[in-house]
């Protein structure tokens, strides 16, 4: 079969570090099947097992797999190997292989099945006469066919195809492998020196075990009290993120999740950066859905014994219930916070500082009572704030041309064309009944044209669903009609008429005509409205209900227009509507209109008109907009000021800014009233016969005072007199209570003013608000307009936005796509682990980190898979550091102008890579964190620095030079990538410090328990001051190292050497600097520099020139230019000298020593100082 591309590849061991132990913790999870021919009888058979090297899986031994199974047995012809332990060796299969006899080894067939959720591999190997090697692999994720691929005549080497390139960590384990057999128990000649190799060893599990571990670590922190203990302890100023109220009336979504966690990972970043952090969670708890909860858990009967301060009673229980919920979901994602003392808008002191914040605005001016059009939902019973709209997508509306007979005219217009009339066109025939003028734009040009039947046309479109020709155009005397004279090709083709220009205006000289109301014969006028009216759909001419929209309203302000609304609470025509009475105006009044319309023949032509429309965010119904008596806050009266305060806060993106600036520039006036039971009440009382409203001072002031004891119940409970201030209580009879609550995003919109301003401990403004993009509209706009307006200043200094969460498709998440992705799931896994396993919080928060916020986010399961992949690998990087310096002390670090030049680069590096960290925190582009991390530790560390230093963490000495070195830069390495990603894997991160092999101390000398008591890296401006000459260096032998990898696995291919330990390398460039520079590496007086220990070969040679002969005679060679100018040419050849039996290198030394011969000179010095076993211990 043909090779499966790499990508398609199940990756388990490539591009990481991982050593012996980790590898086999990885395959124990798995199985093996061995099949045994054709022949199910139990009957034994012989199998030739060979060493197995699987180069795409990266398995770094030929025996791994095949090592790592405990347990065999035989049934019905098929063995089957379980791997649940540790303990198996080859002796099982040698044990098995020798009692078999009952096929020839060419007719034995191997298959192995190695599965490991959420992916299955299948090798199967059979023997073949070809010499040839030939490797195949198929996956499948998640499905249930087996596809089978063939893995011929496997020898114990590997073969690739292509540009593969083969990671040296794969070429040359000898130490490890020889230590490893050695921990196992296997007897092996190479033994003799076991005790000498240090092999990493830690407590640290390779596996997250997020279930488990996750809930313990918080544990911890919340017995210990660490958010609070570290906040305390710091000595830098206060940092406050004002916590936008999630509402508080039903389970969390992905949406929350991602909210939540991007505020955890800024507060935890602040409070590495040595800031008191104060963290109060909130929840909105007021407001209709909640109200529509409580009253669909009701049946009919309990509705109607349902008082208001029953209904209140139970909102408040049903919010504090969800409340509790939503707190516990937070606290699994990891978040810190002030869980004891959240803010909830229905506690008495902030209702009580809602009202202050009311009366403030009031007592200046900036609250009134009027009667002016609002979105109002039907279905809710209640006006609407802009913010509790949605606009989706494929409403559809009953729109109508419609015409108006002219009575009168400025000139002579009648008399030219007596059967004259305004056509208009709406999307809402519903508001026809209570038009009150039509509306021109005067400086457009109008054109008197007459109507001309166009016979099949007429036929052919009357009869159409989506368009209906009106009555009056079949009629054969049609009448003149005015349209805007740009529009007039555009309806002739919409209407199938011939429409005849006969005489044109400008829009100012048509002011003042008056027409026939085509319903009740009312004569209305022809007024100039605003820039509103354009020539982009209808007929230029707007229809007039300033008692169903905004800007009919400013229109009939200016004229002195009835303010019209025929229609009730429920969307229903009222009696002042006539024969419409009853009908709902969004379905049978809005027909009814129509016909009546038809039948006076004013109607030209009905059709269905698509767009959005206004619903109701939480009934999902549309909405009117309809006149009615309404508290509005007059936001004309302080947009000036609100405009400049925007134009002080940083916004992150920065284009969010321009978003509220033409939100806030465009805004109405804010109606904050609600005909609503649960909510805060507005503190008004109404005189009986005048209406009169009384709201002062003393009222208000008296009221906050109320609620600040016994809650906004009160105003419910007690009567007029008692919530009257004493001058009052005699006039008591002459008043009752307003029963309007105030708008929600009134209640969120003064946390700043409750929460900020009355916890002693937090700022006034906060440092920092974010929230999702759709709050430029919501709590942003709201807290910005209630904070300008008293105290004349925003509430906060900083803004960041994020997008919505899709799906991994980019789809809108829906329960009937079944594409949610709920947070709970992907944290404890569903019902089937195998389809949803178990991730834990620390992967739901890399994937935050991961991805791009300022835009609209995906998620989804593919992934969550490759984000538990990364964060597998970044566990083992960090398992590698803990495991290399479990015999470290703080005592052993070696001064950095003692370190190897390797080791000062990598700290140069790893300085760079913090530094860089920490500038995309203070940008909070934690995006650009991941790929850094991903990169950096993932990536960059395990392919070199971590690969080359191998050879001396095990081999070198346990006290040599080269060992300290290279542990003082792991320990550099772990301290600094455990803090810098503590604020997004924090779980993760405290683990590791929870299994430090040595104690961590502040710069005072106080041992750090938790990880977050240890601040952020300090800048260490010596590391960064390497110089560039040697930065370039460097760069250069990394991808030199490149090309030595590319030509060793070419050498390999051809049989030249089996581990590269088996080569030595031959170097030659025309670059006299970068030769000199080569040959400084290969005579350096330090183990941990020289150039051959960077290629993990035996030996390596910088050429002074290019001989043809060494060049024709050398077995494998190749070429590459460095930074893509200096020429290299690279030749391998065997290495020189016999193996160490220790190490594995080959060294001309061995032999030479007369009490060690199998040893080289490094591990003879090694050897020769007495050392105590070492115990091999890796959990």
């Amino acid at each position: 079969m043909a090779e499966a591309p790499r990508e398609e590849i199940v990756n388990r061991g490539s591009e990481r570090n991982l050593d012996w132990q980790e590898q086999k913790q990885i395959y124990s999870r798995g199985s093996v099947c061995c099949n045994l021919g054709k022949d199910k009888s139990p009957a034994p058979v012989s199998i030739p097992f060979t060493w197995l090297r699987l180069s795409h899986l990266s398995v770094r031994d030929n025996s791994l797999i095949l090592e790592s199974l405990s347990h065999l047995f035989v049934s019905n012809g098929i063995a089957v190997l379980q791997t649940s332990g540790l303990e198996a060796n080859m002796s099982m299969l040698k044990s098995f292989a020798s009692s078999s006899s009952a096929l020839k080894p060419k007719e034995a067939t191997f298959t192995m099945i190695l599965q490991t959720s959420p992916y299955r591999v299948f090798l199967r190997t059979t023997s073949t006469p070809r010499r040839t090697n030939s490797l195949a692999f198929f996956y499948s994720r998640e499905i249930s066919s087996v596809k089978v691929a063939s893995l011929l005549n496997i020898s114990n080497y590997c073969t690739h195809h292509g540009d593969h390139i083969c990671s040296s960590k794969r070429r040359s384990r000898g130490p490890v492998m020889a230590g490893k057999k050695a921990a196992g128990g296997t007897k092996t000649e190479d033994g003799k020196y076991k005790h000498t190799v240090d092999l990493p060893k830690t407590t640290f599990g390779m596996r997250a075990n997020s279930s488990v571990r996750e809930p313990e670590i918080q544990k911890i922190w919340e017995d210990n009290q660490v958010f609070k203990r570290v906040a305390e302890k710091n000595t830098g100023g206060n940092f406050i993120l004002h916590d936008g109220p999630p509402y508080a009336n039903g389970d969390l979504h992905i949406g929350h999740a991602l909210n939540k966690i991007l505020k955890d990972i800024i507060n935890r970043y602040k409070l590495l950066q040595n800031y008191k952090v104060h963290f109060v969670p909130g929840w909105d708890c007021h407001g209709l859905p909640i109200e529509l909860k409580v009253l669909q858990s009701l049946d009919k009967e309990a509705r109607k014994d349902l008082t208001p301060l029953k209904l209140r009673a139970k909102a408040a229980k049903f919010a504090k219930e969800t409340v509790k919920s939503q707190m516990s979901s937070f606290k699994r994602y990891g978040v810190w916070a002030d869980w004891n003392s959240p803010y909830l808008t229905l506690d008495p002191e902030y209702e009580a500082a809602q009202i202050e914040v009311f009366g403030q605005m009031a007592l200046k001016g900036y609250i009134y009572r009027g009667r002016k059009p609002v979105h109002w939902s039907p279905s809710s019973r209640t006006a609407l704030a802009e913010a509790e709209l949605e606009y989706p997508e494929g409403h559809v509306s009953r729109s109508i041309y419609a015409i108006f007979r002219l009575v009168s005219t400025p000139s002579d217009l009648l008399q030219e064309f007596p059967n004259l009339s305004l056509a208009i066109w709406t999307t809402t025939p519903w508001t026809i009944p209570a038009n009150a003028a039509v509306a021109i734009n005067a400086k457009l040009e109008y054109a008197v044209v007459e109507v001309e039947s166009l016979p099949e046309q007429i036929s052919s479109s009357g009869q159409t669903k989506k368009k209906r020709l009106g009555n009056v155009l079949k009629e054969e005397r049609k009448p003149f009609l005015i349209v805007a004279s740009e529009l007039v090709p555009g309806l002739e083709a919409k209407w199938g008429v011939k429409l005849i220009v006969k005489k044109r205006h400008l829009g100012s000289d048509l002011e003042n005509c008056r027409y026939i109301h085509p319903v009740d014969n009312r004569e209305c006028p022809v007024v100039v409205g605003g820039d509103y009216i354009t020539t982009e759909t209808g007929t230029g001419l707007v229809h007039t209900a300033p008692g169903h929209g905004q800007e009919d309203y400013m229109t009939g302000q200016k004229y002195g227009l009835p303010i019209l609304s025929p229609v009730d609470d429920d969307g229903k025509f009222t009696e002042e509507a006539g024969k419409f009475s009853g009908l709902d105006v969004l379905g049978a009044g809005n027909a009814a209109v129509v016909k009546c319309l038809d039948e006076q023949l004013s109607l030209l032509m009905e059709e269905e008109y698509e767009h959005k429309y206004p619903y109701d965010w939480r009934t999902k119904k549309p909405t009117i907009f309809r006149a009615t008596e309404q508290w509005f806050a007059s936001v004309e009266g302080f947009r000036d000021a609100a405009m400049d305060a925007i134009a002080h806060v940083k916004w992150f993106p920065p284009q969010a800014e321009n978003r509220i600036l033409a939100m806030t520039s465009s805004r109405t006036d804010w109606c904050i009233s609600r005909q609503r039971t649960w909510g805060v009440p507005i503190p008004v009382f109404y005189h009986l016969q005048s209406r009169e409203p009384l709201m002062n001072e003393e009222t208000i002031d008296h009221i906050k005072s109320i609620i600040a004891q016994k809650g906004s119940d009160a105003w419910w409970s007690m009567t007029v007199e008692e919530l009257l201030p004493a001058k009052y209580r005699d006039k008591a009879v002459e008043f009752e209570k307003g029963t309007d609550t105030t708008d929600v995003w009134f209640d969120s919109g003064s946390s700043w003013a409750a929460v900020l301003g009355k916890r002693q401990y937090l700022n006034f403004p906060a440092d920092l608000y974010l929230e999702g993009t759709d709050q430029h509209r919501g709590w942003f706009q709201s807290s910005l307009l209630t904070s300008v307006a008293t105290t004349g200043k925003a509430p906060y200094f900083n803004v960041v936005t994020h997008g919505f969460a899709l799906d991994q498709k980019g789809l809108k998440m829906s329960k009937s796509l079944g594409n949610v992705v709920d947070p709970r799931i992907v944290i404890e896994g569903g019902k089937n682990q195998k389809e949803a396993p178990a991730y834990g919080a620390d992967v739901l928060r890399l994937w935050v980190s991961s991805v791009d916020y300022t835009g609209d986010v995906m998620i989804g399961p593919q992934i969550l898979r490759q984000m538990s992949e990364i964060y597998r690998k970044l566990r083992g990087t960090l398992r590698y550091l803990l495991a290399n310096l479990h015999d470290w002390k703080a005592d052993y670090a070696v001064p950095y102008h003692e370190l190897p030049r390797i080791d000062q680069h990598a700290l140069f590096h790893l300085e760079n890579v913090v530094r860089s960290i920490q500038g995309n925190y203070e940008s909070y582009q934690f995006f650009k964190i991941f790929q850094i991390l991903q990169r950096f530790v993932i990536v960059d560390l395990s392919n070199f620095y971590f690969d080359v230093a191998k050879d001396r963490l095990y081999v070198g000495g346990s006290t040599s030079y080269t060992r300290r070195s290279c542990q003082t830069v792991l320990a550099a390495h772990l301290l600094s990538i455990v803090r810098v990603i503590a604020p997004i894997l924090p779980h993760l991160a405290e683990d590791v410090w929870q299994n430090l092999p040595f104690q961590c101390t502040t710069e005072y000398g106080s041992v750090t328990e938790y990880v977050f008591e240890s601040k952020w890296p300090t800048l260490n401006e010596r590391w960064l001051a390497l110089p560039v000459e040697e930065i370039n260096f460097w760069e250069n032998v990394v991808e030199l190292r490149t090309e030595v990898n590319r030509v060793l696995e070419l050498a390999r291919a051809g049989k030249l050497i089996g581990a590269s330990l088996e080569a030595k390398v031959h170097i030659y460039t025309s670059d006299a600097s970068f030769a000199s520079r080569l040959s400084e590496l290969c005579a350096a007086n330090n183990d941990a520099d020289t150039l051959h220990r960077l290629f993990i070969t035996s030996q390596a040679e910088i050429l002074p020139s290019m001989e043809n002969e060494l060049k024709e005679s050398m077995p494998y060679s190749g070429e590459c230019l460095i930074q893509g100018k200096s020429k290299v040419w690279v030749g391998i050849s065997g290495a020189e000298g016999s193996k160490c039996e220790r190490c594995w290198n080959y060294s001309q030394q061995v032999g030479t020593f007369s009490d060690h011969p199998t040893l080289c000179g490094r591990c003879y010095n090694v050897v020769a100082i007495s050392q105590p076993p070492k115990v091999v211990a890796v959990s």
